[in-house]
């Protein structure tokens, strides 16, 4: 099985699972995407988005396991699977997009009032708002703006209503991103 078709497979099997929001986990990656394209983001965004919270199907964890108290790092664990077939531009957005809502909560206080129940709760779990000292480092990022501008699509999908084109529609738009090893193999 190559990497699209086990994107494809996860987001058939657990794309239905919720995480405290209104939608579910495909919802919401959908929605993502949905929104950067509409906004007239690049390719490389609009897939970023896609895959940026693929993290949460290869965790291992319960779905709500932040009412649990627990940060399950899916931005880390989606990056680390992410990284071996996919370039920087897919993969880093989304590794820092939950340093990038920490960065915004610290530099933006409408963003951070703005926030629903669900990610204020989880912002808890992974540290709050960023120091002055986290906002430099992450600042220091080669992808950090990329971050910033997939967060706001991130926010964005939350509609349990909203219609989007399918899970198949961003599969098609995967392999220009892929790394040549992965292409190939």
């Amino acid at each position: 099985m190559n990497v699209i078709e086990f994107i494809e497979r996860k987001f058939a099997e657990l794309g239905d699972r919720t995480y405290g929001e209104e939608v579910t986990e495909r919802q919401h990656a959908l929605q993502s995407a949905y929104f950067a394209e509409q906004a007239g983001a690049a390719d490389e965004m609009v897939v970023a988005c896609f895959l940026h919270d693929f993290g949460h199907f290869i965790t291992g964890k319960e779905e709500l396991i932040a009412d649990q108290g627990i940060d399950a790092q899916h931005e880390e664990l989606g990056a680390r699977f992410l990284s071996r077939h996919f370039r920087p531009g897919i993969v880093e957005p989304g590794r820092l997009h939950v340093a990038a809502k920490r960065y915004l909560c610290a530099t933006d206080s409408e963003y951070l009032r703005g926030l629903s129940a669900a990610s204020l709760q989880s912002l808890k779990l992974q540290g709050g708002p960023m120091s002055a000292e986290e906002i430099a480092q992450f600042e220091q990022e080669p992808f950090w703006q990329a971050a910033l501008e997939l967060r706001r699509f991130d926010d964005l999908g939350k509609d349990p209503d909203l219609e989007t084109p399918p899970v198949a529609y961003y599969l098609e738009k995967l392999p220009p991103f892929l790394l040549e090893t992965a292409a190939s193999g």
